[in-house]
């Protein structure tokens, strides 16, 4: 059953078409069930009806105009019911339908599964048998794992508008498609699409519409002999240690790059007007789907050297390609598979409009640079057709979380007052910047900025930020291949030091693993966020955490405000142990003559084990930082950057609000300091809480931070008591969020963080 499963999914997964998809499924479920007849209804999303899209065994000339209403016949109860319905006479039960037209009047049996995707029932699929018989458990299982298999790849086509090949008629301006994300950053973008992927990954390589033909075939060509001379390069190497047979399979691979085949095709693609590298990409995938459906495992096999020669073409083709920078004369929306920091390093910030990630969610660590650049960002588009986007006008809009490809002028004129009535609000919170973020009955908070660029030094000032509340260290590793110097460090940590001098700076030891690799220090482990990260990592290696420790405190010189931070901890001995690392390296620095005053030590709570001892962690450091983005996903036991489960993401659950209170209850007496420094503390809503319940230092990306001063400043401490004693005895996330925005529109402050437009758009 495996492999038909497989071989199914495979063909599906190949089709062009929607339509083609959806005969493949039938024709090949029919046949191996041995039914009479196999059908598929799909939901249409605007009546809710079930259309019959698909069928062998019933009159085919129907298919696509016939339906049943919601509430009728069998296919709908499926639907209802979101459950199988197997019956051996369909005829006798009470939910039976004659649908006229189709033939179905001779079929008795009926055995109808539901295709479902994220919860949502996509259609139905149906087998028939003329006798009456029930199918057997067996037929029943095949039939419900083959719809599960099929449900993302029917939701994918239906969302995308079906897979067309690059040779049909573009799509017209005004069609005003809609996708579906994840909120990463607000705002809006209107403008045109970029694609960027990795190098050398034939997958994500995106169609791209050309006219220069001889100059693509050329590179093609190009990039083909010097394949050629690669692999006889590497058969002269080694021809002396084969034998004839093993050296006959380099003369396999240039008879697969041979011009009347493979490369043939290619260059038909090019003539078609797709540029050198898409074409490479539709051919050698197209040839890899054919080799994969074979029976004999030797054939299966050689996808594999099709996928290395495939490989090889590309990476030559890129090296004449552009560099990243040099693509973009204007500023753009960026698109990718899945976007990280490394690629948005590589391009200059004033060309970035707006970032679009089909992998990844709003609590991945693009969507919280995206927040500290102000960068508008969609991610988890997991359905969007994005290598079909390069040079596609595109709306993006990150408060809802909805990218729109081909918008019409209605719709952009729409989206173009909302971007006027943020430019407007950006003029409001200008005023703010030298203002003390205070409520209206005296209360004060202090807002510190979360940074990780120099970038962002100049930025934070300009907004009025009181000093840094977390600096991320690793990203100065990561956009290196290699581990800086110590030396490199000072340098490195000092510009954050006096840029914000006499205002501190809070420094977070190295923090990788999980979801934040070093390139040239991978971490391999099937679960790595609950394995070698953060403080485990660097404890482990003392000669990272010690140079990094002497370099922060040698870049503290004659400044004296430095804080140093602790990440990840879980036990009361690993801050012990850090602690008398870090005193060893004050000595270590106050011996060779600088001028450094012990700093003040602090740890993350983002463990759940840390919010149980955080009485103790207290005794033993300077000050506390809550790390609420991790708490939020340790807690939930959600992976952050999933977007299956995104929506499951949510720091106003009830459980970490009530984590968050204890958290100040429980050191209120201790003495030290205490503040927020993940995403939550960046939210007007979150803001007010977390004042409320007594957190005095906010930390947050420097575009956060007029939102949240500007409502701060417009309400009293005891608004914000109210607020928190009303939604403390909540029992559901979205009950949180909703009280707080009645009761933030009730406060008229919800006009000071979005603009009003935001709700009145498709």
């Amino acid at each position: 059953m495996l492999s038909l499963l497989r071989r199914i999914t495979q063909e599906v997964t190949a089709a062009q078409s929607l339509p083609a998809a959806l005969d493949i499924i039938v024709r090949r479920v029919r046949r191996a069930m041995r039914a009479e007849v196999c059908s598929i209804y799909l939901v249409d999303v605007n009546t809710k009806e079930y259309v019959l899209m698909a069928t062998r065994g019933l009159n085919a000339n129907v298919a696509g105009s016939i339906s049943l209403k919601a509430d009728e016949g069998l296919v709908s109860l499926v639907g209802r019911r979101a459950e199988p319905v197997n019956l051996e006479d369909a005829q006798i039960h009470p939910s039976f339908h004659y649908l006229k037209g189709t033939g179905e009047e001779r079929y008795r049996s009926f055995l109808g599964v539901p295709i479902i995707h994220h919860r949502q029932v996509l259609g139905v699929l149906v087998v028939q048998h003329e006798d009456k018989r029930r199918f057997d458990e067996g037929e029943e299982a095949f039939l419900i794992t083959l719809s599960a298999q099929l449900a993302g790849v029917i939701a994918h086509a239906e969302a995308t508008g079906a897979i067309t090949d690059l040779s049909a008629n573009a799509v017209p301006n005004g069609s005003d498609f809609r996708y579906k994300g994840v909120p990463g950053s607000s705002g809006v973008a209107i403008g045109r699409g970029v694609v960027i992927f990795p190098p050398a990954d034939l997958d994500v390589i995106p169609d791209r519409r050309t006219t220069d033909f001889d100059d693509e075939i050329q590179d093609f060509y190009q990039a083909l002999e010097a394949v050629r001379q690669d692999i006889r390069r590497a058969s002269n190497r080694i021809s002396q240690h084969l034998s004839e047979d093993e050296k006959a399979l380099f003369d396999v691979y240039l008879k697969i790059l041979d011009d009347n085949s493979i490369a043939g095709e290619i260059v038909r693609k090019i003539k078609e007007g797709n540029w050198a590298q898409g074409a490479l990409r539709q051919v050698i995938q197209a040839h890899i789907r054919q080799f994969d459906r074979m029976d004999d495992p030797y054939l299966r096999e050689r996808a594999s050297d099709l996928r290395d020669l495939g490989r090889r073409i590309l990476s030559h083709l890129q090296e004449k390609a552009p560099n990243i920078a040099e693509r973009f004369s204007e500023p753009s929306i960026i698109i990718g598979e899945e976007l990280t920091a490394s690629m948005l390093g590589e391009i200059p910030i004033d060309k970035i409009k707006g970032l679009v990630s089909v992998m990844g969610s709003g609590n991945s660590h693009v969507a919280i640079l995206a927040r500290a650049m102000g960068i508008p960002t969609v991610m988890g588009a997991l359905d969007l057709p994005y290598a079909q986007l390069d040079k596609v006008e595109l709306i993006v809009d990150g408060y809802l979380g909805k990218i729109f490809t081909y918008p019409s002028d209605a719709l952009i004129e729409n989206y173009q007052q909302i971007v006027d009535e943020e430019r407007l609000l950006e003029e409001e919170y200008e005023v703010l910047k030298d203002l003390p973020c205070e409520t209206l009955d005296g209360q004060r908070l202090s807002l510190f900025v979360n940074t990780g660029l120099s970038a962002d030094i100049a930025r934070s000032l300009d907004r009025g930020a009181e000093g840094i509340g977390l600096y991320r260290t690793e990203v100065p590793f990561m956009v290196r291949d290699r581990f800086p110097t110590e030396a490199e460090q000072v340098a490195i940590y000092r510009q954050q030091l006096e840029g914000f001098a006499p205002a501190p700076v809070t420094v977070r030891t190295l923090d990788i693993g999980g979801d934040k690799a070093l390139p040239y220090f991978p971490i391999k482990e099937a679960n790595p966020f609950l394995g070698w990260r953060g403080i485990r990592v660097t404890l482990d290696h003392l000669e990272i955490f010690m140079a990094q420790i002497r370099a922060m405190i040698k870049a503290s010189a004659d400044l004296h405000n430095l804080k140093i931070m602790l990440p990840m901890i879980s036990n009361v001995a690993e801050v012990e142990e850090a602690l008398a690392l870090i005193r060893r390296g004050y000595a270590e620095v106050k011996e060779e003559g600088y001028d450094v005053k012990m700093p003040q030590v602090g740890v993350m709570i983002e463990i759940p084990a840390a919010v149980y001892q955080v009485k103790e962690l207290a005794e033993l450091v300077d000050f506390l930082s809550v790390g609420s983005n991790d708490l939020t996903q340790y807690l939930l036991a959600v992976d952050r950057n999933n977007p299956r489960v995104a929506d499951l993401y949510n720091s106003f659950h009830p459980a970490v609000l009530r984590a968050m209170y204890s958290i100040v209850d429980q050191v209120k007496d201790e003495g030290v300091g205490l503040s927020v420094c993940g995403e939550m503390a960046g939210d007007p809503m979150g803001a007010i809480l977390l004042m409320a319940m007594g957190y005095d230092v906010l930390s947050m990306s420097s575009t956060s931070l007029p939102k949240v001063k500007a409502v701060i400043r417009n309400i009293t401490l005891a608004q914000a008591q109210y607020m928190l004693s009303e939604v403390m005895a909540l029992s559901h996330a979205e009950a949180v969020t909703q009280t707080m925005s009645r009761l933030m529109r009730e406060a008229n402050i919800e006009r000071l963080i979005r603009p009003s437009k935001t709700t009145n758009v498709a």
